[in-house]
């Protein structure tokens, strides 16, 4: 399968979950602001793999048993909405990047101060090694 049609099809199967997981009635998963991140589709179209994200306090645990019982559902929407040889099985990844990505960020902010410290130092050591030089 041509690499542009698979990005299509990820896409699209991405989109059409997304969709469909705003139905699911489920408070497992319905009380919780859920993001699909991406979508990952088998070139023969049998499994699917569904990243998602989450935003704010909920119980992982839960969650991830929402979303597994809600898979059936879940199937059945994507086979009316695309049209596709095989429906495929499909697996809920956590995504936990944007977590990672704000601690990161968090880190960088702790050491911030250290950093612009050090680039000082060192750009009044060059500064002195310059006039050094220009001395001899």
């Amino acid at each position: 399968m041509p690499k542009y049609r698979k990005s299509r099809v990820d896409g699209a199967f991405a989109e059409a979950v997304s969709e469909i997981l705003r139905e699911i009635k489920d408070p497992r998963v319905s009380g919780v602001m859920l993001s699909v991140m991406n979508a990952d589709v088998s070139a023969d179209f049998k499994f699917a793999k569904v990243y998602y994200s989450v935003y704010g306090q909920h119980d992982e645990k839960e969650l991830a048993k929402g979303l597994k019982s809600a898979v059936p559902f879940v199937r059945a929407r994507i086979a009316d909405m695309l049209n596709l040889r095989v429906n495929p099985d499909i697996i809920f990844i956590l995504d936990d990047g944007i977590r990672r990505g704000a601690e990161i960020s968090a880190l960088l902010k702790q050491i911030e101060p250290e950093l612009e410290a050090s680039a000082a130092r060192e750009a009044e050591e060059a500064r002195a090694n310059e006039e050094d030089d220009g001395d001899a």
